[in-house]
């Protein structure tokens, strides 16, 4: 049986508005010191925080005020992330984390939660949908009720849903490039499935698909390259 304490030490959170106590770096990072030195350097890096500790005057050991009020909400956000980076853990829970950073730490967080957590199973509460046009699943909640859920690109399909509204809300403009999204990650997850089904074991191709296959999966655009 799954216990409660199990659950919360199994699953990572990065709220919308990031967690830090006071005590040391490492302390909120690494709580139950489980970590060494060298992991915990590493995951900085992976948020491009390392150079900014480095000039901390006592690094890993420099105090964080109560709430982290002695950084600024990017470095904070980012030093979640880390933490939720170092736990490795298979799910991972986002609550609008980007909300109130900007736009240059929106897209590191972004870029790093596509790249490093790409095999953990993500859950995203968003208001932003350029957030989760790439997403598996959306799910759309009205009234507390689920009322939709599907792929991105197919809940687009319906023109009276709900999702449907809410992208034509954003303008012409930001539709067009939402459902663009939303249709670029339909077929990166064709090309992922695809490349799942076949097998390439060095040079040796054990399966393979014609020309006509992959026009069928992937639509008359596909750019074909060989190589010898």
């Amino acid at each position: 049986m799954l216990t409660l304490k199990e659950l919360r030490r199994n699953v990572s959170v990065i709220p919308q508005d990031p967690v830090l106590f006071s005590g040391t770096l490492r302390k909120n990072l690494d709580p139950f010191n489980e970590y060494k030195d060298g992991d915990i350097w590493e995951a900085l890096e992976e948020v491009q925080m390392k150079d900014t500790v480095m000039d901390f005057p006592s690094k890993l050991s420099n105090e964080i005020t109560e709430s982290g009020s002695n950084l600024s909400v990017g470095e904070r956000q980012l030093l979640c992330l880390a933490r939720a980076l170092l736990r490795q853990n298979k799910i991972l829970m986002i609550d609008e984390a980007t909300a109130n950073v900007d736009t240059e730490t929106d897209v590191l967080i972004q870029r790093t939660l596509r790249e490093k957590f790409k095999d953990c199973t993500v859950l995203t509460i968003a208001h932003r949908l350029n957030t989760i046009m790439d997403s598996d699943r959306v799910m759309v909640i009205e009234s507390g009720r689920i009322v939709e859920f599907d792929e991105p690109i197919e809940l687009l399909q319906n023109g009276s849903g709900y999702f449907r509204k809410l992208v034509d809300q954003a303008g012409r403009n930001e539709a067009n490039r939402l459902e663009s999204l939303a249709e670029e990650a339909k077929q990166l997850r064709k090309l992922s499935d695809m490349q799942q089904e076949l097998s390439y074991p060095g040079c040796q191709i054990q399966k393979s698909k014609s020309k006509e296959e992959l026009v069928k999966m992937f639509g008359k655009n596909l750019v074909f390259e060989t190589t010898v």
